[in-house]
């Protein structure tokens, strides 16, 4: 999402910051889960998961129609529609790390689910300043 948002210009520089943000942010954390998923042998799909995809709006994730409807946005209404699906996305985030932490076993895992329902409660505060 951030990668769609970066592409397009004429996007005001704090959202082009945030999204910059984001991406340093979550790329590390996509990649231990990644290197779990591998040390514990299983397939992003196996448990359920949904394989990086943008599948139906659950948990935040965009469908491929509003995904294709920011594509095609100007600068203005793409920025505004990658806040409003940025902090969807977050809130989706956060519920699966709440889950994470009720119901988590490993510690590490534990760990990274408050770092980042913490910085995405954080993410999400500077979204919606940047909405108004």
């Amino acid at each position: 999402m951030s990668d769609m948002i970066l592409a397009k210009e004429g996007v005001h520089p704090e959202v082009t910051a945030l999204a910059e943000q984001i991406k340093a942010a979550q790329q590390p954390e996509i990649d231990t889960m990644n290197g779990w998923l591998s040390a514990w042998r299983r397939d992003m799909d196996a448990g359920g998961g949904n394989g990086g995809g943008h599948h139906g709006g659950e948990g935040g994730i965009m469908t491929e129609e509003q995904m294709r409807q920011w594509d095609m946005a100007n600068a203005s209404d793409g920025q505004r529609l990658f806040l409003e699906g940025m902090i969807r996305h977050h809130q989706g985030a956060i519920q699966m790390a709440n889950t994470e932490l009720a119901e988590g076993k490993n510690n590490e895992a534990i760990n990274l689910a408050k770092q980042i329902a913490k910085s995405r409660q954080q993410e999400i505060a500077t979204m919606t300043a940047l909405l108004t």
